[in-house]
């Protein structure tokens, strides 16, 4: 395994779906999985916390894997959260995942409890020795209270089946020695690090972002792969704005990302309690973030805008 990962470069933490009950909506699911996939994004993320992973029940995260692999058959990696403060709950979603059809997982370092590194240790390895998938480890110490330290991160690695790292651990310095040490692919879960951490050797980016402009967000990276390092440094500042007003000021990425996939007229719908929908304002401010990213894109993208079906609806 090197930082070229058979789950791809460019993924997407994917929304949930649900219709105006509040019900799964599998249907708008597909829908939006294959426009995500059609954009650019050679894997999905599904039941993350994007994807309100803490108010969906585990027939639901098995039915939305099935539904998003019907639509996009072999075309994208669909990688399933995992995630558990209990072990034995995440062994149980583990499996059901690899029965659903997934190609990977994404398993969350336990949270509230805060075990010390040891025990966190066993847990990913019990679980990751539960199926015979690929798994990505979830460090992301500000939601979860616990940091996977640069440490354990290196025993990790040796496990035959912990092949990567979703990096919310906003410690550039920790994951460049641990890429240093080891063939893990460091995927950022963070967007303002897209183009740092991948011209230090990580593999791409798992983003809520992606969820409105795939397209613009796959440029960087392919921009940065054609040598064209000045363009790839215009193409991460041009999405800034957006980034920040989508994830950095003060609403959940979630929430930003329904209210202006839903303003687009695709597939979102509601949140689950306890979240709460954006209000009339936020959505108006996304709508114009989101309008300037795309109008300043450079002419002849690599991939075709995201909105143009929405726009002439």
């Amino acid at each position: 395994m090197t930082s070229a990962s058979p789950l791809g470069r460019a993924l997407c933490a994917m929304i949930t779906p649900f219709d105006a009950s509040g019900a799964l909506d599998p249907e708008g699911a597909g829908r939006l999985a294959v426009r995500l996939v059609d954009e650019g994004c050679d894997g999905l993320v599904l039941s993350g916390t994007t994807g309100e992973s803490p108010t969906t029940s585990d027939a639901e995260k098995a039915r939305l894997i099935r539904a998003v692999r019907e639509a996009v058959g072999d075309r994208a990696s669909i990688v399933a959260g995992v995630g558990s403060a209990d072990t034995a709950h995440a062994k149980e979603l583990a499996r059901q995942a690899e029965q659903a059809g997934a190609d990977g997982l994404l398993l969350l370092t336990p949270y509230y409890s805060k075990p010390p590194q040891d025990a966190i240790e066993e847990h990913f390895r019990t679980v990751a020795d539960t199926t015979g998938l690929p798994v990505l480890l979830y460090d992301i110490p500000g939601r979860t209270g616990t940091r996977i330290e640069p440490e354990t991160m290196l025993r990790l690695a040796e496990h035959p089946r912990i092949v990567g790292v979703k990096d919310c651990a906003y410690d550039l310095l920790g994951t460049q020695k641990v890429l240093a040490r080891t063939e893990l692919a460091y995927y950022t879960g963070c967007e303002e690090f897209i183009l740092p951490l991948y011209a230090v050797g990580g593999a791409g980016y798992i983003s809520t972002v992606a969820n409105v402009v795939p397209a613009e967000l796959r440029a960087i990276l392919d921009a940065f792969d054609a040598g064209d390092t000045a363009g790839a440094t215009l193409l991460q500042r041009l999405a800034l704005p957006l980034m920040e007003l989508m994830m950095a000021d003060g609403l959940p990425g979630a929430v930003t990302a329904k209210a202006l996939l839903g303003a687009l007229g695709l597939p979102a719908g509601p949140v689950r309690a306890p979240l709460r929908a954006a209000d009339e304002g936020r959505t108006a401010r996304l709508v114009m973030a989101y309008g300037a990213t795309n109008s300043a894109r450079p002419a002849n993208p690599a991939r075709p805008a995201f909105e143009d079906e929405a726009a002439g609806r």
